[in-house]
């Protein structure tokens, strides 16, 4: 790999053509990794995908795609999100066009391989069958049959065997060439020279049938292959084919209806009951309950108001509004989310580290045990036939891309249903260790509560005197405007709801983790906890059995202070998610230790863990400190993840093993964690926990299918039960063999389709 910078690193996505096998895959990341200014790459056989971190100063996309080329196989840049309606989906279509022309060949290859067996059946039983005509094992006749089966349906295999010959390399392709040819060669040979072996007392057998029979059922299991690849990325297309073609947008007073890539930011859409809306914007005239499941996973429909945002492809349900375009191609929400599982099923998982160092010796091993398979055969039995047969069955039975498919087809399962379940998995690293989690460390505002607190309680130091707490209040809202945190914004909407006049603040400051503070009118205000007030010398033993009494029932207790006097104390609650306690039960029965953490004072943090179900409590945390809480967590060796929604968050993100962030929350804690729940619920934990059990089981059945396959198959192949047993494996049925294995960890990777999330009680 290049040593360049981290900075400045632009990611890409390629699609690939070409690959046969796991050997491709990794011939082509070696590739891509030696074009100077790429740092990272990961070329993912199931997904047929490239992922690319390169610096675009160094080299670029066409740069790494004649790289690609130069290997040997081809390249092209995935359209960003391929989200253009209406048009087909081109791999798709490349995948249709692949599947005909493999079944053609099939179709060929089955029909003259049935009249090859069936001519050859009296030679492979040793039994008179006279309903067999002689004519049928004519070798002339054969030869003309199975000529066009090797080279016209095989004409595949030896391609890309030359291809891979010029780089100095070797595919599975390979070893199927080499196979084949070795059985219609010989065969041809026995068949223009036969006196060759007679002279020698030996008869001149030809196997045409297997040269025939190999090559058609590779070809079946690579049409089979190709339709399972196929459904790995169904979640993809079906997240696709949620967003409508057409909108119907206001311009000049009239509604027109348009193709969803003409909307623009700002234009006003019109969306009736029952219809899907096309993009991402906020209601301003009407209301409407809108069914979020295809984008959230929540079934329950939300009830939407002017005001609040919509996502584009859910479905209005009920009534008629209006609503301003925010965020429209690939800025969607519905996009970023298939640009995430894109980015998801293109990455690679730890897990298959073992499988590629195998893939990279495993060609040339094999090649080697069949030449020393024939060498020994030949050499100690002087039999030709069985050293042809056994060679033969040992290229034709082994197998690189079981290995190769073993992990990513279950990752792309995987992170498919994570998205149809409202999960959001960034990497195959993410999703294989989600399993391991230890300790869940939840945030409390926004991620156990709604994140929406209001204020419930208001008293000042002087009583209601002369309007002495709507004058106090006054200050303390002008100065909580200027905050952007959830307590600032219910004090704002607090004194609103008084039709309280606000004025402006000057020299407003935010001390993180303790207050806010300014001036107002000329006088100082200071706004935040009580440890703060201490610290500036305030005294705080005023209305302190009030704060004890609102702390105990779960509410968060400002102090209000101006000029350096206590002057009101507020209580403010923040409603705790309806999902909240029974995630935390759930979470708890998989063995998790369940900590929360947050900056609210000893006495609330503890009220709002009691009636969640938390037994250790973090509290009177500052932001600064949260990413340190974690650590400490870690250095005792657990394996941790970070649950948050506030921008806050996103070092403690950043720092656990696992950062989990809540959809609903900012944009840079979403960027700084490694799985996004898009509803907010907790349950999403529980599920991407239980998705990731069932997948990494899913790659543990996958990688012993594959690697026991191969270690059995090839010294049985290689006739190491021939000297006890008397058997030997029939090159056609390893071909049969080695055709399906692939097709087999494909079809148990999607047994994925069928996961189904725990249901909290």
């Amino acid at each position: 790999m290049n040593s360049t910078s981290t900075k400045n690193l632009e990611s890409a996505n390629l699609k690939l053509r070409g690959m046969s096998c796991a050997s491709c895959a990794i011939r082509i990341e070696e590739a891509i990794k030696n074009v100077p200014g790429v740092a990272e790459c990961n070329v993912n056989f199931g997904a047929e995908q490239a992922a690319i971190k390169y610096n675009p100063r160094q080299t670029s996309i066409a740069d790494i795609q004649d790289a690609v080329e130069e290997a040997g196989y081809s390249a092209y840049s995935l359209q960003e999100q391929a989200m253009l309606i209406g048009e087909d989906d081109q791999e798709q279509a490349a995948r249709k066009a692949e599947s005909r022309d493999l079944i053609c060949k099939v179709i060929v290859g089955g029909v003259i391989s049935v009249i090859l067996v069936i001519g050859s059946l009296p030679m492979m039983t040793g039994l008179e069958l006279p309903f067999i005509p002689a004519w049928l094992h004519n070798p002339w006749l054969q030869l003309i049959l199975t000529a066009p089966v090797q080279f016209w349906c095989g004409y595949g295999f030896y391609i890309h065997s030359w291809k891979a010959f010029k780089r100095h390399a070797a595919t599975m392709d390979t070893l199927i060439a080499l196979g084949t040819s070795a059985a219609f060669f010989y065969s041809l040979f026995a068949t223009v020279f036969p006196n060759f072996f007679l002279n020698q007392g030996l008869m001149p057998e030809v196997y045409y049938e297997i040269a025939a029979v190999v090559v058609t059922m590779i070809l079946l299991g690579e049409w089979f292959e190709n339709r399972a690849k196929g459904q790995t990325s169904e979640a993809i297309r079906q997240l696709m084919g949620l967003q409508p073609r057409d909108a119907r947008v206001i311009r000049n007073g009239q509604e027109i209806d348009v193709p969803i890539n003409e909307v623009q930011i700002d234009d006003v859409i019109l969306v009736r009951p029952g219809e899907k809306i096309p993009v991402d914007g906020e209601i301003i005239s009407g209301s409407s309950t809108i069914d979020e499941a295809m984008v959230t996973g929540e079934s329950i429909p939300v009830k939407k108001h002017p005001g609040d945002e919509v996502i584009g492809a859910t479905i209005n349900k009920t009534g008629s509004f209006k609503f301003k375009a925010t965020r429209v191609g690939t800025d969607t929400v519905l996009a970023q989310i298939v640009k995430l599982v894109q980015d998801a099923q293109g990455s690679k998982a730890p897990i298959q580290r073992l499988a590629d160092k195998v893939i990279g010796w495993f060609v040339p091993v094999v090649i080697a045990i069949a030449i020393a398979t024939f060498v020994l055969w030949f050499t100690i039995m002087g039999n030709i036939s069985l050293a042809l047969i056994t060679t033969v069955g040992v290229l034709i039975i082994a197998c690189p891309c079981a290995l190769g498919l073993a992990t990513p087809t279950s990752v792309m399962v995987g992170t498919g249903q994570g998205a149809e379940n409202g999960i959001l998995i960034k990497g195959a690293e993410s999703l294989e260790l989600a399993h391991k989690i230890q300790t869940i460390v939840l945030d409390k505002t926004g991620t156990i509560t709604q994140g929406k607190p209001t204020v419930t309680n208001y008293i000042t130091v002087k009583g209601i005197t002369d309007g002495a707490e709507l004058k106090l209040l006054r200050l303390v809202a002008a100065v909580e405007r200027n905050s952007e945190h959830p307590l600032a914004e219910a004090v704002v909407k607090y004194a609103q709801s008084q039709d309280l006049h606000l004025v402006e603040a000057q020299e407003f400051e935010a001390v993180a983790g303790s207050g806010v503070q300014g001036i107002v009118s000329d006088r100082s205000i200071q706004i935040g906890t009580q440890r703060w007030m201490s610290e500036l010398g305030i005294k705080t033993t005023a209305l302190q059995s009030q704060k004890d009494t609102w702390e105990a029932e779960g509410k968060t207790v400002v102090l209000i202070a101006v000029d350096d006097e206590l002057e009101g104390i507020m209580g403010i609650a923040d409603a705790i998610k309806p999902s909240s306690p029974a995630a935390v039960r759930a979470l708890r029965n998989l063995d998790l230790e369940v900590v929360m953490l947050t900056g609210d004072n000893q006495k609330t943090a503890e009220a709002i863990a009691r009636e969640v179900g938390i037994v250790r409590v973090e509290a009177e945390v500052r932001p600064d400190q949260k990413a340190a809480k974690v650590k400490e967590l870690q250095q005792l060796g657990k394996i941790v993840a970070m649950v948050g929604d506030g921008i806050n968050d996103a070092p403690a993100l950043a720092q656990a093993d696992v950062g989990i962030a809540i959809g609903t929350g900012t944009d840079v804690a979403i960027a700084a964690s490694d799985v996004t729940l898009i509803s907010g619920e907790l349950q999403g934990i529980v599920t991407a926990i239980q998705l990731s059990k069932a997948t990494i089981n899913n790659i543990r059945q996958n990688l012993f299918f594959a690697f026991i396959y191969n270690v059995l198959g090839i010294p049985i192949a290689a006739g190491i039960l021939f000297p006890f047993f008397g058997w030997l494996l029939n090159p056609i049925i390893g071909g049969v063999a080695m055709a399906f294995s692939s097709v087999s960890v494909i079809t148990n990777a999607l047994r994925l389709r069928n996961f189904k999330p725990q249901t909290l009680r």
